[in-house]
């Protein structure tokens, strides 16, 4: 039997369990507003308990112990960031062919977080820092795997350059920025300010305002209940059921919009490219939907009272509601539904437009 040195034998058995099994990082930070960056990785955001935000911080990859979590106020916030070495990252996640680039500020912070008036995505970050690019093919061989536990009441950001972000019962001011990472939601209460340069949106059962924002990528809401929900996305379809609130707004560049069991006093849905469905169970105050090119169906209960205004440049105009029409004409309607109380436009460049019964 060949005789192997001690050393060498335990070598071969442990390296790769440990390569394999890091072990999480723990970490608190106790002021609010929190802000936690990361380039690369899986984040998870669930309920906390305690006064702190905890961060369980789970390094992965060859070079794992070349990246360093640091502390402290920036961009003033609390923050906990993730700091990667070098300008380049591997990446094998999903969408692993692809390739981002961002600058990243010699902090480790990185995105338009707090910034209200930047234009839409594609365009996250400023001219600070240093370029990074993160792809499948070489670099750094590291990533940071991370689950933020939030206390009640508690206000986070959450900040990701590629990987997934999952939210799950939180009850908090919850914001998460991504730049080629999708986002599932579920069980939140409170806030949830959502905004993803590429990557698919599903939030449900969320109660309290929320706001979702991406470049592109499609949009999936049902269950909702609050105050306000509003969808603007670049390119992508916006589904959406269940959604009850005193505003609903959509908007997309191009893509379809399909609503149903919608119960809300103002809804706007607008499209630049697409076809726009909706279902709604109550009168409105206040219904716009606009659409370039592409068909617009509204169902409304029978009880519906609004001043009416329908438009379509090419396309039939179909209602089954009792109309007393002001003025007519080929591809032009305006007229008094029930009260009239309320007000609805619709319009389409191309397409045919129905306003029809649905059930109350």
């Amino acid at each position: 039997m060949p005789q192997f040195p001690v050393s060498s034998y335990l070598l071969a058995v442990l390296v790769p369990s440990v390569l394999h099994a890091q072990q999480a990082e723990r970490y608190v930070l106790s002021d609010d507003p929190v802000a936690i960056y990361n380039l690369v990785g899986d984040v998870r955001v669930e309920p906390g308990t305690g006064e702190g935000v905890a961060v369980l911080v789970t390094r992965a990859g060859q070079e794992a112990s070349r990246l360093r979590v640091a502390q402290g106020e920036a961009e003033g916030s609390s923050t906990l960031r993730v700091i990667y070495p070098g300008d380049r990252i591997r990446w094998q996640g999903e969408g692993g062919g692809s390739s981002t680039q961002l600058r990243v500020r010699e902090d480790g912070t990185f995105g338009d977080l707090g910034d209200d008036d930047h234009e839409h995505h594609g365009r996250h970050g400023s001219e600070e820092g240093r370029r990074v690019t993160i792809e499948s093919g070489g670099g750094l061989d590291a990533r940071a795997d991370l689950v933020v536990q939030v206390p009640k009441c508690r206000e986070v950001a959450v900040v990701l350059a590629v990987g997934s972000v999952t939210v799950t019962n939180v009850d908090g001011k919850l914001a998460v920025e991504t730049y080629g990472a999708p986002v599932m939601a579920t069980g939140v209460k409170g806030e949830l300010n959502i905004d993803v340069g590429s990557g698919s949106v599903r939030a449900s059962q969320v109660d309290g305002d929320l706001r979702i924002d991406t470049g592109s990528g499609s949009v999936e809401v049902s269950r909702y209940r609050g105050t306000s929900l509003s969808v603007d996305t670049g390119s992508g379809d916006v589904t959406g059921t269940e959604l009850e609130g005193e505003e609903v707004s959509v908007e997309t560049g191009s893509g379809e919009i399909r609503l149903s069991a919608v119960t809300s006093p103002s809804v706007s849905l607008e499209t630049g490219s697409g076809g726009v469905t909706a279902e709604l169970r109550r009168d409105v105050a206040e219904l716009h939907a606009e659409t370039g090119s592409g068909d617009i169906s509204i169902r409304a209960p029978a009880s519906l009272g609004a001043a009416v205004e329908i438009e379509t440049s090419s396309g039939d105009i179909e209602t089954d509601f009792p109309l007393q029409v002001t003025r007519h004409g080929r591809d032009h309607m305006v007229g008094t539904i029930g009260d009239g109380k309320g007000t609805i436009a619709i319009e389409t460049g191309s397409g045919e437009i129905k306003l029809l019964k649905g059930s109350n």
